[in-house]
């Protein structure tokens, strides 16, 4: 999921060299944090927050395939 977060990311944004993405991991959960340059932030989230709902659902469903729930965060 990690690979797949940093992909769609960097087809986004202008600066695909800073995205970053950290996972922290619980039992049942993972939280995936998602890192971009300052001046990308806009492009990830998009108008009305529809890039990062689409983000967030395309990792979500490929987490339920494994048996988890993941969470992504978006962080300047």
């Amino acid at each position: 999921m990690k690979e797949l977060l940093e992909l769609l990311a960097k087809a986004v944004v202008d600066e695909p060299d800073k995205v970053n993405v950290t996972v922290v991991e619980g039992e049942k959960s993972i939280i995936l944090q998602l890192h971009v340059a300052p001046d990308d932030i806009g492009k990830v989230i998009g108008k009305q927050g529809r890039i990062a709902k689409a983000i967030r659902t395309i990792v979500k469903s490929s987490a339920i395939k494994e048996g988890k729930k993941a969470i992504v965060e978006i962080i300047d």
